[in-house]
């Protein structure tokens, strides 16, 4: 008998005939001899229809409340799922996050997990139960509710596995597994078989939205056999796991973009210790997240430097760095938007001389400029203008050899958390 943690998204909930077919396979897993643990997401929109009526009523709720309103999608879902699976003639139990043992650091909106005493879970298990579980929450140790912010189910579901020593953790999404690119841009985009946890984590935090980042970094601390599958067909996934076997010939296993990027320049800064420092502490401490950063030559004492950071956060940062203006003089602040991060990931990369300038006369023969390039053992990114995306992914991953004739790509819209 083998354990196994389950985990739908909003999409896969998102109607009642969807929760039946959801409800339908659970049931399969559990008849051939499995202890079956279910994670589940809100159903489809309910996450931003609540966030939506909280802001007519009041354009800066409390982050407590909110914690309070927005668990409650995922209580629906959990309710309504194990109504389903008792009108199919078998057993389910459902448990909020915290009736679950998810305990969490005394943070609303973001909190992270600090523990998971998975008793009553194990208990409805010996029963002869599902045990399905709401993800996205749990409860801090002075007794608020929380949540775990975005990628928040995912990360449930590993952690939930890790604690209860699963066997696997499986991620039923709107795709069929992990692809070589975003099937939506290359049609002939490849899926794999298998990847690494450290190509993985690299793919989620360079913009593919397959898996959160968090839950790929939690399954590799705690070890957590992942296998990312559809909800809609009896496909095989893409096993996520600590070592892949790599294709003879092939260097780069996929290519991520971020769409929402900014740049921001700041020009005639005093060429002295602690300049970058004072900078990015103040950034730091406004919650802003910098990414690739550029210094330029020094002239004249003087420096310029660049970073990104999300688009979001751009106009927030350049009244930042104007407040430091009497602690780190400069001459001027340029900012730029409307940019994307492209990324090519492989662990075969680090062994492989040419890769990244293979990336660099792809972008180049398209007559497209990169801006700013970022580096490590296993990836290149680099920074150009948004209008041609499509187009240079589309040659990249022509260039690496990751075509495929075959179209294999089955799913909508990509899942919220």
């Amino acid at each position: 008998m083998s354990l196994i943690v389950m985990k739908f998204g909003g999409s896969s909930v998102g109607t009642p005939e969807r929760m039946q077919r959801v409800a339908k396979r659970i049931i399969e897993r559990q008849r051939e001899g499995n202890d079956i643990v279910v994670v589940v997401s809100a159903m489809g929109d309910t996450t931003d229809d609540l966030i939506d009526q909280s802001k007519q009523l009041n354009p800066n709720p409390p982050a407590r409340e909110m914690d309070m309103l927005l668990s409650v999608g995922e209580q629906i879902s959990i309710a309504l799922l194990s109504m389903t699976i008792h009108r199919m003639g078998a057993g389910a139990v459902s448990f909020t996050g915290w009736q679950a043992g998810i305990r969490t650091e005394a943070l609303h909106g973001k909190a992270k997990m600090t523990d998971i005493r998975p008793d009553r879970v194990f208990k409805a298990l010996e029963q002869g139960n599902v045990a399905i579980i709401a993800g996205f929450q749990g409860m801090s140790e002075d007794g608020e509710i929380t949540t775990l912010g975005r990628g928040g189910s995912d990360t449930t579901a590993v952690a939930v596995a890790a604690a209860m020593k699963a066997d696997v953790c499986e991620i039923y999404t709107d795709v069929d597994g992990v692809y070589s690119t975003d099937p939506r841009v290359v049609k002939n985009a490849r899926k794999l078989a298998e990847i690494s946890y450290d190509e993985m984590l690299e793919l989620a935090n360079l913009g593919a939205a397959v898996l959160h980042p968090r839950a790929v970094e939690y399954a590799k601390h705690n070890n957590v056999k992942l296998v990312v599958r559809s909800s809609f067909t009896q496909n095989e996934g893409t096993s996520v796991k600590e070592e892949a076997v790599m294709e003879q010939g092939v260097v780069v296993r996929g290519i991520a973009f971020d769409k929402n990027v900014a740049r921001i320049s700041i020009m005639g800064v005093e060429d002295v210790p602690g300049v970058l420092a004072n900078v990015f502490g103040a950034l730091a401490s406004n919650g802003i997240d910098v990414d690739i950063i550029v210094q330029s030559g020094v002239q004249d004492g003087k420096a310029d430097f660049s970073f990104t950071l999300s688009g979001d956060d751009q106009d927030k940062a350049i009244s930042v760095i104007e407040g430091i203006r009497g602690t780190v003089p400069f001459r001027e602040t340029t900012s730029e938007s409307d940019l994307v991060k492209i990324s090519i990931v492989g662990a075969g990369m680090v062994s492989n001389p040419g890769v990244a300038a293979k990336m660099f006369e792809a972008i180049s023969s398209l007559g497209v400029s990169i801006k700013m390039v970022s580096t490590s053992e296993i990836k290149v990114s680099c920074v150009i203008s948004a209008e041609p995306l499509n187009d240079v992914v589309r040659a990249l991953h022509t260039a690496y050899g990751l075509d495929t004739a075959e179209q294999a790509f089955v799913g909508g819209p990509q899942e919220r958390r």
